[in-house]
């Protein structure tokens, strides 16, 4: 008796999907040098944090989680994507692309409300209780007040650079 003919369609994995292209010259689109930004400008959000000395640290604390991750998975998405092993890894990365764009975007949205909170509370007018009287209460320092108005700034331009990166990784994917 003979054995039935393996189905290769069974035995084989599908090719990875992938529009862009791999090597260097992914860094001469668009959306590689828009990883790019969003890695730089990610890595200047942790450190002016980190150098704010987080006074903060309940609000402050989820930014650079935000930033340190985002910093770390956009490395390593753009590694992958450079040394070319994304296309040996079979999988749709369009759809991948997308979805991660977007979840970092809702996290980095959450993480610039909350260091412009931070920023905004520089100091705290306090009204006492049966007077007419208040104390103001100083949260962040001159130094620290400026370095946390540059970490909502980028924090800021971070998120639209998540934006667009999404907008056009859906672009991609619907092609």
């Amino acid at each position: 008796m003979t054995e039935p003919a393996a189905n290769p369609a069974a035995t084989s994995f599908p090719a990875p999907t992938i529009s862009l292209p791999l090597g260097l010259e992914v860094l001469r689109t668009y959306s590689g040098a828009l990883v790019c930004v969003e890695i730089l400008f990610s890595g200047l959000v942790w450190i002016l944090v980190a150098s704010s000395n987080v006074p903060v640290p309940l609000l402050q604390g989820w930014v650079m989680f935000v930033s340190l991750t985002t910093f770390l998975i956009s490395s390593a998405y753009l590694a992958l994507l450079v040394t070319g092993l994304a296309d040996r890894i079979n999988t749709d990365w369009n759809f991948l692309d997308v979805i991660y764009h977007f979840i970092a975007l809702l996290f980095y949205f959450s993480a610039f409300v909350l260091e412009a909170a931070a920023t905004a509370a520089k100091a705290l007018i306090i009204p006492l209780p049966n007077s007419t009287d208040s104390v103001t209460v100083r949260v962040l320092d001159d130094e620290q007040y400026s370095i946390n108005v540059a970490a909502t700034v980028f924090a800021f331009l971070v998120t639209l650079c998540y934006g667009c990166s999404m907008v056009m990784g859906f672009k991609r994917w619907r092609m």
